[in-house]
């Protein structure tokens, strides 16, 4: 499975720590940048790459580090298509998953140890979408317009 890796200055050590841990478990890992620490960077140039990606590969997973996850998380699910989920335990992943087929995880980089954040990602990756009808339907609303009159 392809993953898209991206991460702004605050979890840029995240990002490089977790793309080496999942090349160790076969996973074909693209990093989208940020390639170097540059403090003071945008989160928004990382989760509009994974994101684009995401869209363009719908097979493929991506994962999102920033300081809290939030501005990650609320970028990436600006484009049509990404179900991105903010998620702290290895609990909320697999919930993501089978339950809304979140394809990009969020993560802290502020909150989330190392081995919390394998185990989080691991989760995520391994846990299929559980496509009863009604969460087909409800995923497919995701995507409706924002004008409900």
């Amino acid at each position: 499975m392809q993953v898209f890796v991206g991460a702004d200055y605050r979890g840029f050590e995240r990002k490089n720590q977790l793309a080496e841990f999942l090349v160790a478990q076969n996973y074909e890992v693209k990093d989208v940048g940020a390639y170097e620490y540059s403090e003071g960077d945008d989160f928004n140039d990382p989760a509009i790459q994974v994101a684009k990606n995401i869209r363009e590969n719908p097979t493929a997973r991506g994962i999102l580090i920033c300081d809290s996850a939030h501005g990650v998380t609320m970028q990436a699910n600006r484009f049509k298509g990404v179900r991105a989920a903010h998620c702290d335990s290895p609990e909320s992943a697999k919930l993501a998953r089978e339950h809304d087929d979140a394809n990009v995880l969020c993560m802290s980089a502020h909150f989330i140890d190392k081995a919390k954040m394998q185990e989080i990602a691991m989760a995520f990756l391994e846990t299929n979408f559980e496509s009863l009808e009604r969460r087909v339907r409800r995923i497919n609303r995701l995507d409706e317009r924002e004008d409900y009159d």
